[in-house]
């Protein structure tokens, strides 16, 4: 099944001139994939991975999301999907910083309306942070942040995983522990997309695609 579909997308911003930072992307994920966008600052990355996931439109072009036209649909019934059906793991984490970890994860189940205490409590220990629930993000390291967030991030069981530079802001150990536990979330059955511009990094990635100035180049 195709989780997510993009078809000629482009996105178009006028900074004095047109300026496109998405040229006629063709991109398709299926379920259960694992996929690594690769390139460099300004290549248009973040920008595809925020229409990919409904925070953004495409100035032209299609998006399919299992199979419904984005395109046709309210901001309303955007908002639905991105909250019941993506999850997202940005590089700066995106706590909030007077809720507890168990807390900042029940945030998504919290605005779908479910509620679940012990699912929370169970994605915490999934993420190897069982001990550390009642802690505030001030009382975290880096990783254990991006744990938090990760976490989160499967709070409702998503269809799809977005990841945008989620090792940027660590160090190099807690980097290789965090993308571990994105290898293993792959290989339980979670549909992944990791945007980044580190070459060793998308190597992690079961199909990688390279994107230079807006377009995708193999």
């Amino acid at each position: 099944m195709r989780v997510v579909e993009l078809r000629k997308v482009s996105k178009k911003y006028v900074l004095g001139r047109p300026f496109y930072a998405l040229k006629d992307v063709d991109l398709v994920v299926e379920k259960g994939e694992f996929l690594s966008i690769l390139g460099p600052s300004g290549s248009g990355k973040s920008t595809l991975l925020h229409i990919m996931g409904l925070l953004d439109t495409p100035s032209s072009g299609r998006v399919l999301f299992k199979g419904r036209d984005v395109s046709k649909m309210s901001e309303e019934e955007r908002a639905e999907i991105r909250n019941k059906e993506i999850g997202f793991v940005f590089q700066f984490f995106y706590l909030s910083p007077f809720l507890t970890a168990k807390e900042n994860v029940m945030l998504p189940m919290m605005f779908a309306g479910e509620v679940d205490e012990r699912r929370a409590e169970e994605l915490l220990k999934r993420v190897g942070l069982g001990n550390k629930m009642n802690n505030k993000p001030h009382q975290l390291s880096g990783g254990e942040r991006q744990r938090v967030a990760i976490a989160r991030a499967l709070a409702n069981e998503p269809s799809l995983i977005l990841a945008d530079e989620p090792t940027g802001n660590l160090d190099s150990k807690t980097g290789r522990e965090v993308l571990k536990l994105f290898k293993e979330l792959w290989k339980e059955g979670n549909t992944l997309v990791l945007v980044t511009h580190d070459e060793k990094l998308s190597k992690a990635a079961e199909r990688r695609v390279r994107l230079l100035d807006g377009r995708i180049i193999g």
